[in-house]
Formats: C-alpha cells, sequence, structure tokens
C-alpha cells in the first residue's frame, strides 16, 4: 500500500487521497445496504477511526459517519478527545457532525460532497442548517426552558465534585 502524506502537513494532495478512501468507504456502505455516507479519523498518516451512516442499520438516527469515526478513533485512542486530528467525510457533516467534531476538538474537518448535494439526494441535512439560523420561537418543534428550584443542583454537584475529569 501506499504511503500517504502526513495530514498535519495540509495539501490537496492529502486531503485527496484520504477523501477518496472516504468516498470509496460511502460507496461500499451503499452496497451494502447503508448510507451514502463514510469518514474518517486521521493522526498523523494513520486512520485512527473509520466510520460509515449506520443510522437504519442500528436504528439509532446519531449514527451518522462522522458519529461513528469519532467514536472508534476515540476507542482506540483511549481518550473523548482528538486533537492533532483531522476528520474527513464524504459530505459536508450536518450540524450534529459538525458540532461533535468541535467537541471531539478536532483539528480540521475536511469533506467531499456538500449539504446541498446531500438535500438534491433527499437527505435533509440543509433543512437543518436552515432551522438554526432561524430564530427559536420560529421552529416546528418547541424548544423551551422549565425553570424549577433544583435547575442547578447538577453544576453544584460536579463543581463540588474534586476527581472530576475536565471536558
Amino acid at each position: 500500500m501506499a504511503t500517504l502524506p502526513h495530514p498535519t502537513v495540509i495539501t490537496e494532495e492529502a486531503d485527496r487521497a484520504f477523501l477518496a478512501i472516504a468516498l470509496q468507504s460511502a460507496v461500499t456502505n451503499v452496497e451494502l445496504g447503508g448510507g451514502p455516507f463514510a469518514s474518517l479519523i486521521v493522526k498523523g498518516d494513520q486512520i485512527i477511526g473509520k466510520g460509515v451512516n449506520r443510522v437504519t442499520k442500528d436504528l439509532d438516527p446519531t449514527a451518522h459517519a462522522e458519529i461513528t469515526a469519532i467514536r472508534a478513533a476515540c476507542r482506540q485512542s483511549l481518550t473523548f478527545q482528538l486533537p492533532g486530528t483531522v476528520l474527513f467525510s464524504s459530505c459536508e457533516p450536518c450540524p450534529m457532525c459538525l458540532a461533535a467534531a468541535l467537541w471531539a476538538h478536532v483539528d480540521r474537518v475536511v469533506y467531499g460532497a456538500t449539504r446541498v448535494d446531500a438535500a438534491r439526494s433527499g437527505f435533509d441535512d440543509l433543512r437543518f442548517y436552515n432551522l438554526f439560523e432561524m430564530p427559536r420561537q420560529l421552529w416546528s418543534t418547541p424548544v423551551v426552558q422549565v425553570l424549577t428550584p433544583n435547575v442547578m443542583e447538577p453544576f453544584r454537584a460536579w463543581q463540588e465534585k474534586i476527581d472530576r475529569v475536565p471536558f
């Protein structure tokens, strides 16, 4: 197998090489009955996590390719943060996956197809991007805060916990 370029040295060649792997994985996933999405987490020149869309296979709306790749990379790395890594995705990550990449502290996100391309194929990522640009009071799904006397109790417990693991 050919040696792939080191992704922290940002080159179009490295991006294309890793993206090609994600794209082929996405095509294979479609052939196996999954969605047309695949992702990789790369550290140095090594793939440390691979993921494909498993939403319908696992009956899990969060089992997007990026999420499954992040989960695999975190298990491989024995950590919940992935600094020094690059997320390669066959398609522009949806808002959930983009947020997960930010929570994971990946250094960079590289994708192929766009949210508009996904929408043309029947996926509703674009709808969520558009929704997040609107004020919440216009959303079709209400998101409301209910204040109770103990609403801050979990945070007090967290702040008082001596052996907590910071995020």
